[in-house]
């Protein structure tokens, strides 16, 4: 009897041995496929594991390294000398990566009309557009939308949470 519990136990042991799994755990921040250099799949569309940041032309390239947003001052839609260096940056990029479209979003902030605020948003859109033609960028790679004050970026009713929701968004198409 008690060699049948030993052969048992000697026939688990070697079959648990022998099987493997996959190793899903972080090792100095990496995981299996990373350390391998796996770039192939859903996620090496929006993250470069050969480089550890964004992949080049996607939106998280594009919020990473140089930034999606500009913010406009209450009841205005003129660029702002602060908004223009993001703005630069943003056409650098798009000559970069020739072969992208964007759409710029405008935004405004809860107070006015929705007619008012969707009239200001589309302003601002058209603002930063202007801006990026007049540094090279072909028309036909931009559209525009305005969200007026109906996709707020902060929730709240105060300066604060306004400032952040008067502002103009690049999206990668």
């Amino acid at each position: 009897m008690l060699a049948r519990y030993l052969m048992i136990f000697a026939v688990i042991f070697a079959v648990s041995a022998c099987s493997t799994t996959e190793d899903t755990s972080a090792v100095d921040g990496q995981t299996s496929a990373e350390r391998e250099g796996i770039t192939e799949g859903p996620l090496s569309e929006i993250y470069d594991t050969q480089n550890q940041g964004p992949a080049a032309g996607t939106q998280a390239d594009l919020v990473t390294n140089v930034g999606d947003r500009i913010f406009f001052g209450y009841d205005r839609y003129d660029v702002s000398d602060e908004a223009r260096m993001t703005l630069d940056n943003q056409a650098n990029w798009l000559t970069q990566h020739a072969g992208l479209n964007v759409t710029i979003e405008g935004h405004a902030d809860e107070r006015g009309t929705r007619e008012y605020n969707l009239a200001l948003g589309e302003r601002r859109a058209n603002a930063v557009k202007n801006y990026l033609v007049a540094l090279g960028i072909d028309p036909r790679r931009i559209s525009t939308v305005s969200y007026g004050k109906e996709r707020p970026a902060v929730p709240g009713a105060n300066e604060s949470a306004w400032a952040q929701n008067r502002r103009g968004v690049m999206k990668v198409d």
